[in-house]
C-alpha cells in the first residue's frame, strides 16, 4: 500500500494542484462531441478537443486519457500507441468497430448512451488522479463496551502521525460520535447527515476538504440530530470517495449488521473484531463473527486484557476461529486521558499506541494486507 507524505490540509490550492488535466478529445462529429462535453461536465474535468491527433509534442502522448471519436478513428492511425484510448461512438451495430479500435490501439471501445456512467466514472478517475485506493480497515466490537470506537480512533490517528493522508470514518450512528472522542464536537466540517441523499459518485477530493480536521485526519462523524441511518446507496459512494483519495481509510461499525454496515463491510480490506478477554464476550463475539464473516472473508480478531482466569489471547482467538492481529494489554490512564482532551494513541506512546504502529506496519507490508 501506498505511503502518501504530509498530512491532510484543508488548502484549496493543494486540491489544485493535486489535479491532473482532463481527457484529449479527437472528433469532427458535433453531436458526438457535445455528448462528451457534457460527461467531462459531469465529471469536473476540462478537456482540450482536437480534430485529429495533436500536433504539438506531448500532446497526445501526455493527455491523461484519449477519446477518439468513430469519425477520427482513421486520422489516428499514425499516433503512438499508449494506453488510455478509448474509442467512442453510437452505432451499436457497426461490425468495423474493432477493426478501427485496434488499428488505433484503443484499450476499449464505448458505445453511448450505454456507457455514459463508466465513462464519467473514468473521466472523474483522471479528474482526482486517482491511482492506488486507501487501505481500509473496519473496526467491530464483539459485545457492547470493548473499545472498538478507541482502537478505531488510535489507528487513524496513528497512521495520520506517520504522514499518511488518513480518513476516520463514524459508521455507528448510536456510539456517540467519533467527533465527540477527538475533541471535536464543534469543529466546523459536513456530518453524516450532509450524505444520506448521496448517491452514485461524490468526488473524493470534495469530500476530503468539507470534512472536519482533526489531529491531522479528516473525520465523518454523526451530528447532535435525530438522523441515526445510513442508507446503502450513501455508505457505498461515500467509502468509495475516501477509498480514492489513497493513503488510510478507518471504519468503525457497530455489531448490528443492517444493508448500510453490509455496504460498508464490502469495501473493507480487512476487519478487526475487539474482544475482551471473557466467556460471555466471547460467546456475544462469536455470534458478531458469524455474520460479519458473510461479507468480509478477511476478519480478525484483537483482545483486550485483563483476562478471565484460563484465558489468554491465543485461547479467544481459537474459540472463534479466526486469525489474532494482536493483544491489547490494560493501558491505565487512557481514560484520563481522554478526559483531558488527548485523543486515544495520540501521544504515540502506551500498549494502545505501541499496537497500532505495528499494525501498520505489518498491514503495509508488500503493498497490501499482510
Amino acid at each position: 500500500m501506498e505511503i502518501v507524505a504530509g498530512s491532510i490540509t484543508s488548502d484549496r490550492s493543494r486540491a489544485a494542484e493535486e489535479r491532473r488535466g482532463g481527457p484529449l478529445i479527437v472528433t469532427e462529429d458535433l453531436e458526438l462531441l457535445d455528448d462528451l462535453l457534457r460527461l467531462c461536465a459531469a465529471a469536473g474535468a476540462e478537456p482540450a478537443v482536437h480534430h485529429s491527433p495533436p500536433e504539438q509534442k506531448g500532446g497526445w502522448e501526455d493527455a491523461p486519457l484519449v477519446l477518439v471519436g468513430d469519425d477520427a478513428a482513421a486520422r489516428c492511425r499514425g499516433a503512438s500507441r499508449r494506453r488510455g484510448v478509448f474509442l467512442v461512438g453510437r452505432d451499436q451495430d457497426d461490425p468495423d468497430v474493432w477493426r478501427r479500435a485496434v488499428e488505433i490501439g484503443a484499450d476499449c471501445v464505448l458505445r453511448l448512451p450505454d456507457a455514459e456512467s463508466w465513462l464519467v466514472d473514468r473521466i472523474a478517475d483522471v479528474v482526482e488522479g486517482a491511482g492506488r485506493q486507501a487501505l481500509t480497515v473496519g473496526v467491530i466490537g464483539g459485545r457492547g463496551g470493548a473499545g472498538a470506537s478507541t482502537l478505531a480512533t488510535a489507528l487513524a490517528v496513528t497512521a495520520a502521525r506517520s504522514g499518511r493522508r488518513t480518513m476516520l470514518v463514524d459508521g455507528d450512528p448510536l456510539g456517540g460520535g467519533l467527533d465527540v472522542l477527538l475533541g471535536g464536537e464543534h469543529t466546523e466540517g459536513r456530518r453524516w447527515p450532509d450524505f444520506a441523499a448521496s448517491k452514485g459518485r461524490v468526488a473524493g477530493g470534495a469530500l476530503e476538504e468539507s470534512l472536519p480536521e482533526l489531529h491531522a485526519l479528516r473525520v465523518l462523524s454523526w451530528d447532535r440530530g435525530d438522523s441515526v441511518v445510513i442508507p446503502p446507496e450513501a455508505m457505498r459512494s461515500v467509502l468509495a470517495a475516501a477509498r480514492r483519495r489513497g493513503g488510510s481509510v478507518v471504519v468503525d461499525l457497530p455489531r448490528r449488521v443492517d444493508e448500510g454496515v453490509a455496504e460498508a463491510l464490502a469495501q473493507l480490506d480487512l476487519g478487526l473484531l475487539v474482544v475482551p478477554g471473557e466467556l460471555r464476550a466471547v460467546a456475544a463475539a462469536n455470534r458478531v463473527a458469524s455474520v460479519v464473516s458473510m461479507v468480509l472473508p478477511d476478519l480478525r480478531v484483537v483482545v483486550r486484557g485483563p483476562y478471565a482466569p484460563g484465558l489468554d489471547e491465543q485461547w479467544v482467538a481459537k474459540a472463534l476461529g479466526l486469525p489474532l492481529a494482536g493483544e491489547l494489554p490494560t493501558e491505565p490512564g487512557l481514560t484520563a486521558a481522554q478526559s483531558g482532551g488527548a485523543p486515544p494513541g495520540g501521544n504515540g506512546r502506551g500498549p494502545l499506541a505501541r499496537f497500532c504502529t505495528a499494525f501498520w506496519e505489518r498491514a503495509l507490508v508488500g503493498e497490501g494486507v499482510g
